[in-house]
């Protein structure tokens, strides 16, 4: 690029004609009326395809993944993951739109909610949509995410949905009893050991928990219906009972806008050109030294990681049972 900026130079003038030599014996023609924006327009054939301003860029980020932390050694989908490669994505130059490409069952809906309220701060200060591509699943906390999309693009075989909130445990205390453990627990306030699984279902504390679980899932209901507003096609008791659905049905009740995919869709928006670099979080050896690293990794001793070893198995049979949960 450097030589043919440097092999071009005004060759001679007649009148108001000039004559440019790029070099190997090509030459223009060009009057001075017309001859800038000329000159500019085949100096920007020589430029590199992310420099040149007239070709639509639009920044892709995915979230895939459980959400929420499941264990030091296996985190899942959290707004401190994720925060500074939305930043990198909404702060890309010469950016038309922004796309995220979901694929998540769900998980934490405080991290779900933080996530979805960072991605529309982020498309409020930089004026730019946001358009989301859902892949296998974009359900519970992951159709939270969705709704962060001004438009929302699913394939026929998505699954699209699960507004609710589900929480669930085990009852060990005969267990304990078969095999002669006793159990040995000291607290100071009366429900600090509410739902312990060692010990017998108090049917309070099961109503206490039910009544935090309608407050949440009242958050979601009013999150969904300010995100999709009149775009949504049926009633409360149809909409938000947990259930979910694949991508045409999805549709017609308002929880997305169209079946597509990421390529076609912003190809027919945006033109052939249109460039869609991923952004991803930043990886490698130096990553960890600014605070890339994932959460308790390099600070864990081998002991300490052996430790962990029964956490990290039971997060990834949870991990895998809410995947299957939607036939995946």
């Amino acid at each position: 690029m450097q030589r043919a900026f440097q092999s071009f130079s005004l060759q001679c003038q007649w009148g108001d004609k000039k004559w440019l030599n790029w070099g190997n014996g090509m030459t223009e023609q060009f009057s001075d009326r017309s001859g800038v924006p000329n000159l500019i327009t085949n100096l920007k054939e020589y430029l590199p395809t992310r420099l040149r301003r007239d070709i639509p860029v639009v920044p892709v980020v995915r979230l895939s993944g459980t959400i929420g932390a499941i264990t030091p050694l296996r985190p899942g989908l959290t707004l401190a993951a994720i925060a500074k490669t939305l930043e990198r994505a909404f702060a890309t130059r010469g950016a038309r739109a922004v796309a995220l490409v979901i694929n998540s069952p769900g998980g934490s809906p405080v991290q779900s909610r933080q996530i979805y309220l960072r991605i529309r701060q982020l498309a409020a200060e930089k004026k730019l949509p946001v358009l989301v591509f859902v892949e296998d699943v974009a359900a519970s906390g992951g159709y939270m995410i969705a709704c962060a999309g001004d438009e929302i693009f699913c394939d026929p075989s998505s699954i699209l949905g699960s507004i609710g909130v589900v929480g669930g445990s085990f009852g060990f205390q005969q267990l304990i009893q078969k095999i002669g453990v006793e159990r040995r627990l000291y607290t100071a306030g009366a429900h600090k050991a509410m739902l312990d699984p060692f010990l017998p279902e108090d049917p309070d504390d099961v109503a206490r928990l039910k009544a935090i679980q309608r407050e949440i899932h009242a958050i979601f209901i009013s999150l969904v219906k300010q995100s999709r507003g009149s775009r949504l096609k049926d009633t409360d008791d149809e909409l938000f009972t947990g259930e979910y659905w694949a991508g045409e049905k999805s549709v017609a009740l308002g929880l997305a806008d169209g079946i597509g995919d990421l390529r076609a869709t912003l190809r027919a928006r945006y033109g052939e050109k249109v460039l869609t670099p991923v952004i991803a979080p930043a990886s490698g050896m130096l990553s960890g030294l600014f605070g890339r690293r994932a959460p308790g990794a390099g600070s864990l001793g081998a002991l300490d990681g052996i430790r962990a070893l029964p956490d990290d198995l039971i997060s990834a049979l949870e991990t895998r049972a809410i995947w299957a949960k939607f036939g995946l």
